[in-house]
């Protein structure tokens, strides 16, 4: 019988704190020198949050994102849910707008608005209460996805992981990453490594910096050592996160995803993405349907605020891209383990 996980251990960040009356946001932009927090005491700073990446993975997002509308209705006189929701679309709009990737931003906002057509005259602990549940839903969400992934892991691999899907990008225990903080509570997995992410670095400044909270030894690489690391044979699984699932199965996440799957076919090794079922968006077909966000270019053109790149060049800067479905050897999520995912199979699983 497997020894049931130390969470104590394993689950020790928060990026989202509620005060009651404040959205406390660590701020992951100063991460790992400064560990500070943003104070968003409206919808709009929340946004700001979200779009200028203090707080960012998809599940993350989210959850701000209700918590952003519970502020809004700060300032709102109603007499129901119905009522408040015409005083709030506007600043539910704005909250969307933030990260248009993303499927768990509008995914969260759709719940809320839901669960204000159906509330009285005590909306407003009804919003209070769906956004707490958001957030609670997802920490467990986690911690099964971790077990199920885990699961699959032989004793003794390595595994690469890209970007940050750990506690900062959830509501705890995070994704990908807590597959891997379940593989290595379990002795699966015996070593990581973690791609730097660039531009913005969240593999480098966030992924070993979260393990290493955790005692979890990590080795970080350059993006473009990821291929000659699997040549080597140190690595069994890439194991990443999701933004967007679709409905065929194609899979938005963090620019870079696509090059590691078709790496990793090429080596031999297995592609899992872990994501929650919220994740899931059946009402879009294809990876080809996916609105990939672009980010202002002169993200590229500096390492540290310090400019590496001569006056007068230009740089296309897509923050996310597409791996198609036949390249995803496991997708991962709390309702269980679709190996080899396609459009039957997720209409299967997710399917209305």
């Amino acid at each position: 019988m497997q020894t049931p996980l130390d969470y104590a251990r394993y689950d020790r960040i928060r990026p989202l704190r509620w005060t009651g009356d404040v959205l406390e946001v660590l701020d992951q932009r100063g991460l790992p020198f400064a560990v500070e927090h943003v104070a968003c005491r409206g919808s709009d700073e929340v946004a700001e949050a979200i779009h200028d990446l203090a707080v960012r993975g998809a599940p993350a997002i989210g959850i701000a994102a209700a918590w952003g509308t519970v502020l809004a209705a700060r300032g709102v006189s109603a007499a129901d849910g119905g009522q408040a929701l015409a005083h709030l679309r506007p600043a539910m709009e704005r909250l969307n707008a933030a990260r248009p990737t993303a499927v768990n931003l509008a995914w969260a906002l759709e719940r809320m608005r839901r669960r204000l057509r159906v509330s009285g005259a005590d909306w407003r602990d009804a919003l209070q209460d769906e956004a707490a549940r958001i957030e609670a839903e997802d920490l467990a969400a986690n911690r099964r996805m971790g077990e199920l992934g885990a699961a699959m892991i032989a004793p003794g691999s390595g595994v690469l992981t890209h970007c940050n899907t750990g506690s900062l990008a959830t509501g705890g225990f995070g994704t990908a990453l807590g597959v891997i903080r379940a593989g290595v509570a379990q002795a699966r997995i015996a070593r990581v490594f973690a791609g730097e992410t660039r531009p913005w670095l969240q593999g480098a400044r966030l992924t070993v910096w979260e393990l290493q909270q955790d005692g979890i030894a990590a080795t970080l690489i350059a993006d473009a050592v990821a291929a000659h690391l699997m040549k080597t044979g140190q690595v069994q699984w890439v194991i990443v996160g999701a933004d967007r699932i679709c409905a065929n199965g194609d899979t938005a996440n963090k620019i870079g995803t696509y090059a590691l799957a078709i790496a990793a076919r090429y080596h031999g090794i297995r592609f899992m993405v872990v994501a929650p079922s919220s994740t899931v968006d059946m009402a879009t077909a294809d990876g080809d349907a996916v609105r990939i966000e672009e980010r202002d270019p002169g993200e590229l053109m500096k390492l540290g605020g310090v400019r590496t790149v001569a006056d007068g060049i230009q740089a296309w800067n897509p923050v996310f891209d597409v791996t198609p479905a036949e390249l995803i050897d496991a997708l991962v999520t709390e309702r269980g383990v679709i190996e080899r995912p396609d459009r039957a199979a997720l209409e299967y699983a997710f399917g209305s």
